[in-house]
């Protein structure tokens, strides 16, 4: 299958229009037509090899939502029509211990990513959802439920997996206490799935400029951390603390907010941590975790949880030839609080 996208031929290269094939369909492959794709701080990373793994030419994009176009012969879960959806990842072993009871994204083999990876049989370049069309095995391929709007729903196959799956896995729900530190695209979203399963919500930011922002996603409060009389208030205060910050950050001055057996998990930074005390670990039984995505159950349920709920992420849409802008708002934080692609917008030249 011939297609189109936008690709980064090296680290310092803008993205730029690509031609390049897909795969023809194997007996469980979906085919599907890219309708909207969102725009991740990762896709970003990779196409600038920050993290020192990007392959080159690149296509980024793993927030995909398409309309199926056609179905292998071995396909029983997905018709030609439906809306889909795809995320981080399009393959695992489904062998493993983690992927036979669903947590593909933890493949002692390691899953294959939608972009930047190796197709599992082929070894050949994994391209990813900044194009108009997409190949994708079957049980990676995700079911839209109706009632989610399909121009918002992208970013939830990342940022809303991405912040679900711990406010999960610390079985959030009524009478918990969650603070959310950033409030980004990650950040907005674990505000908003953290009241959704009824927690108590507190943003935390450097900021006081954010507590309007806050309030209006449907947290109860906005806690400065520059104002030390407040933080010495808030001590042992929250059950868990989903940190979106993407960047090297201290945590040393969070751990006191968690109250005994509390866990703060980074979703947001991928690298070097900065020098951490043990002493509130100790003194409180408190932990720093890491969460990556779900797994493609978890994923589904997410996606049914935000339909039943009403939950979409804050959303502006861009035009594909706007994506060079976009990367330089999103590095200074200037987006409310994801974007989206218009993929109608790729035309071939």
């Amino acid at each position: 299958m011939k297609t189109i996208g936008y690709a980064a031929s090296s680290a310092v290269s803008p993205l730029a229009p690509f031609s390049f094939e897909r795969r023809a369909l194997r007996p469980n492959d979906v085919a599907m037509e890219v309708l909207y794709c969102g725009i991740c701080h990762s896709d970003l990373h990779q196409a600038r090899n920050d993290w020192g793994w990007s392959t080159y030419p690149i296509v980024p994009g793993h927030e995909i939502v398409g309309r199926v176009t056609a179905v292998g012969s071995g396909v029983t879960r997905h018709k030609v029509g439906d809306a889909v959806a795809v995320g981080c990842m399009v393959d695992s072993c489904m062998e493993c211990d983690q992927c036979r009871k669903g947590e593909e994204q933890l493949c002692r083999r390691g899953n294959t990513q939608t972009y930047n990876g190796r197709d599992r049989i082929t070894g050949e370049p994994t391209y990813g959802g900044y194009s108009k069309h997409l190949v994708v095995r079957e049980e990676f391929t995700l079911s839209v439920p109706d009632g989610l709007d399909l121009a918002r729903t992208a970013p939830l196959l990342c940022a809303g997996i991405t912040t679900y799956s711990p406010l999960r896995t610390w079985n959030i729900g009524p009478g918990s206490r969650v603070g959310v530190l950033g409030l980004g695209g990650l950040g907005h979203m674990a505000v908003k799935l953290a009241v959704g399963l009824g927690a108590d919500v507190t943003v935390l930011s450097r900021s006081a400029d954010k507590q309007a922002d806050a309030l209006a996603l449907g947290a109860d409060r906005l806690l400065l951390s520059t104002d030390k009389a407040a933080m010495d208030k808030a001590a042992s205060s929250m059950d868990l603390i989903i940190d979106t910050v993407p960047v090297k950050h201290d945590l040393n001055p969070y751990m006191p907010l968690l109250d005994i057996d509390g866990t703060l998990v980074i979703v947001g930074q991928i690298g070097p941590m900065a020098e951490q005390s043990t002493v509130p670990l100790l003194l409180g039984r408190r932990r720093v975790a890491g969460s990556p995505i779900g797994g493609i159950a978890e994923t589904q349920e997410m996606l049914d949880f935000c339909a039943r709920m009403k939950i979409l992420p804050d959303c502006e849409m861009i035009r594909m030839d706007e994506i060079h802008h976009a990367f330089e708002r999103m590095e200074k934080a200037d987006v409310r609080y994801r974007f989206v692609i218009d993929m109608a917008s790729l035309k071939a030249e």
